[in-house]
């Protein structure tokens, strides 16, 4: 271990987080999470026995940075974004592929149950994730079923220890009908994908209703849940990321720097659009959230006008989505294009001074496609006035690089997922 990282270990937190262990030309070779950063991290550079794969990662390791967040929960989904982003070599040579796992709910079965895979199918079941490191999920939603009680076996209609427990929502007893166990299952699913602050703010809302119409004990249930949803933030919390330190993320930093925004951009949202030869257009909005994606904020549209014209697909999709006032605005808007892309859509963006940059593929939609930015520069004098459009390529081990792929690529597959779920639509008539 070299001086400087000595020093820097000293620095540690004593907080759960995402820590990134790079070797000496500054790639990211590993990202781990941690319920207690400063123990974790120390622990590979301690003297003990490791593994053969664990001692080549340590001897590799010229530095580490980590990012702070709230909970153990919130470090073990950012983990799964970074390395979503970043791909670690030793991430992939370390991990057994038996940890990791999806959440499966399959809400059209009359009685849900819900159950943990390895391989997600096309079978119109509800997928979430996917989570490196079962355990860590299992405990998660053992803790949520207090709150949101579940099956966790397809249902046979037999009273359990569970239905004793309230950890059933007790359709075996009439303690509930299917119907409304499928509600409070959609519940727990918007709590899974993050979208904890506005059900906090709904449950609460439904419990005042029910109550002023004089339904009590259905107001009571609601109550319950509210105050089991506050109790867990003492236990796990799934952040809504704005609360993490996105000056950790140099990502964002250097994207600040390079486009000139007064902060770095909190959210961003990419744009891709997928047909076949103009049929079954539609349009992906993905969203990330200070560096993260937030799949509770994706949306998706089906284009009015079925054509094989991607800038003016684009301008519609914009349009119909700028109309969308209780949606965030974008601190950045990402395209999947170039300049003809990008000149579609800015005079819809420039009277709301939000930036909009394109990834030129050039028709290289592979994974490893090199990172090349299209930015519209202004006339320095005159705001106002585009000059021309500047092509940037960017080191493929860049982390601005990585973030860039990693949007372009959520927003490719959220686009062909809904454009093939179409097309098959549309076969079946």
């Amino acid at each position: 271990m070299n001086e400087a990282l000595k020093e820097k270990l000293k620095t540690l937190p004593v907080y759960p987080g995402v820590y990134f262990h790079k070797n000496e030309k500054g790639e990211i070779i590993y990202v781990g999470k941690a319920a207690v950063l400063k123990n974790r991290v120390r622990q590979y550079f301690q003297h003990g026995e490791k593994d053969v794969k664990t001692e080549a990662l340590v001897a590799e390791i010229y530095d580490t940075d980590w990012i702070v967040v709230d909970t153990e929960m919130d470090a073990l989904f950012l983990e799964f974004e970074m390395i979503k982003r970043y791909k670690p070599k030793w991430n992939i040579l370390l991990r057994d592929d038996k940890t990791v796992s999806y959440v499966r709910i399959d809400l059209k079965s009359k009685v849900p149950y819900i159950s943990f895979t390895r391989t997600p199918e096309d079978d119109g079941a509800k997928y979430i994730g996917p989570f490196y490191g079962k355990t860590a999920i299992e405990r998660a939603l053992r803790i949520l079923r207090r709150v949101f009680p579940y099956y966790d076996r397809p249902y046979d209609g037999k009273k359990t220890l569970n239905t004793d427990l309230a950890l059933t929502p007790g359709i075996e007893i009439d303690k509930t009908t299917p119907a409304e166990y499928k509600k409070e299952l959609k519940n727990l699913i918007r709590y899974l994908e993050g979208d904890r602050r506005k059900l906090l703010h709904d449950l609460e809302t439904q419990m005042q209703k029910l109550s002023k119409e004089g339904k009590y004990e259905e107001a009571a249930v609601v109550r319950n849940q509210l105050l089991g949803l506050k109790e867990l933030k003492k236990k796990i919390v799934f952040s809504n990321k704005e609360f993490l330190d996105i000056s950790s993320d140099q990502a964002l930093k250097q994207l600040q720097e390079m486009l000139g925004l007064k902060n770095p951009p909190r959210r961003i949202e990419g744009y891709d659009i997928s047909h076949q030869s103009g049929t079954n257009a539609v349009a992906s909005m993905v969203v990330f959230v200070n560096g993260a994606s937030d799949r509770s904020e994706y949306r998706k549209f089906k284009l009015k006008a079925q054509q094989n014209n991607d800038p003016e697909s684009l301008r519609e999709v914009i349009s119909r989505r700028l109309k969308h006032k209780e949606w965030d605005f974008p601190d950045l808007i990402i395209l999947d294009g170039g300049q003809i892309q990008i000149s579609a859509v800015l005079p819809l963006l420039e009277p709301l001074n939000i930036p909009v940059i394109g990834r030129d593929k050039s028709g290289d939609h592979s994974k490893s496609a090199p990172v090349k930015l299209w930015i519209p520069e202004k006339d320095k004098k005159d705001a106002n006035t585009l000059l021309y459009h500047t092509l940037v390529n960017l080191s493929s081990s860049s982390h601005v690089a990585h973030l860039i792929a990693r949007i372009d690529e959520e927003a490719h597959r959220f686009a062909i997922t809904y454009h093939t779920h179409l097309k098959r639509k549309n076969m079946l008539k």
